[in-house]
């Protein structure tokens, strides 16, 4: 039997503020090599990770992790915050979201 190593991009924010949604797409940007004219709303953000075909740099790996704190948008509980952590549901993408020490 042969398993296969799945190759991971690896995003870290911890430490970022990320208050907002446009806070997040800024931080996001350049290590995933997001193009001038990304949608910047959570359904673009689905199919960059799931559907690929948008960033040649998130193609690349078969996986993108986003590491961010449990602060700031990833805090709360409302419609967008929730919109964005379902958008990393699926095989090729995951959010971890680490506790405030």
């Amino acid at each position: 039997m042969v398993k296969r190593i799945e190759s991971e991009l690896v995003v870290d924010l911890r430490g970022e503020p990320i208050e907002t949604l446009d806070d997040f797409w800024d931080a996001v940007a350049e290590p995933c090599g997001l193009p001038e004219w990304f949608g910047r709303n959570t359904e673009a953000w689905r199919d960059t990770v799931q559907t690929r075909g948008i960033s040649e740099v998130i193609d690349n790996y078969d996986v993108l992790v986003v590491h961010v704190d449990k602060r700031g948008v990833f805090a709360a509980r409302d419609r967008e915050a929730r919109a964005l952590r379902s958008a990393f549901s699926g095989k090729q993408s995951r959010l971890v979201v680490h506790e405030l020490l």
